[in-house]
């Protein structure tokens, strides 16, 4: 259901996800980016220059990770779309079951020190590719929102926006194209900046937040389907 809230609930509480999700990793495991293939290329060049970082192989491993992340939620999204399931709702829950062995995993590591252990690097995989289904489902299922994990494409285009409204060339769709990218972008930052203190307090357990928020948006989405199916069969 494309409702106005519906959307801004969605896109805000990805958007809060992904930026929080990013952070963390960040934090904990050695400057591992999980949604941000960019950030990961440059920290691969810097690990490469600098023969004394130990994380080298998490960075390395962490873009085939992402890659297999939007891999398996395409062709998991297809196989549902065949047969009429509710695509969105098993998509979102395979990227909780992810988190949730990120998570898990993370708790395993702790305290992370200097060397990545073998658990440290399956927690940073699993939440890499978490967040490669997050990304996959963007694009395939969730078309009418802005990017809730790609934050420079956004800040791009609200800046054009506004230079044109600034202008007073904008268009009639110009004030709600910048309201949709302004409350993602401000999400995202907030859940990067919760991530951080969350993680410093909680550890790995911080990750219950993002958990929550994918089932709070799971429901929703069931809750939704069954009101459109009750709507199809009403008299």
């Amino acid at each position: 259901m494309n409702t106005p809230r519906r959307n801004l609930q969605q896109a805000t509480g990805l958007a809060f996800l992904a930026g929080y999700v990013d952070t963390l990793g960040f934090v904990a495991l050695f400057g591992l980016f999980t949604a941000h293939v960019t950030g990961n290329f440059i920290l691969i060049g810097a690990a490469l220059a600098d023969a004394s970082q130990m994380s080298i192989l998490l960075k390395f491993l962490a873009f085939p990770a992402f890659i297999a992340g939007v891999a398996v939620a395409r062709l998991f999204i297809v196989a549902i779309e065949r047969r009429g399931g509710p695509a969105l709702t098993l998509a979102l829950s395979l990227q909780l079951l992810l988190l949730a062995g990120f998570m898990v995993f993370g708790i395993l590591a702790a305290p992370v020190g200097a060397a990545v252990s073998p658990y440290a690097m399956t927690a940073g995989l699993l939440g890499t590719a978490a967040m490669g289904v997050h990304s996959a489902i963007s694009r395939l299922l969730l078309t009418q929102l802005a990017p809730t994990s790609m934050m420079t494409g956004n800040v791009t285009q609200i800046v054009i926006d506004s230079i044109d409204v600034l202008r007073g060339v904008a268009d009639g769709g110009t004030a709600a194209r910048c309201m949709k990218f302004f409350w993602t972008i401000l999400a995202f930052g907030i859940g990067a900046i919760a991530a951080a203190f969350a993680y410093h307090t909680c550890g790995f357990a911080a990750l219950l937040v993002p958990i929550l928020i994918l089932s709070g948006l799971i429901v929703l989405d069931r809750i939704d389907a069954r009101r459109i199916s009750d709507d199809a069969v009403a008299p």
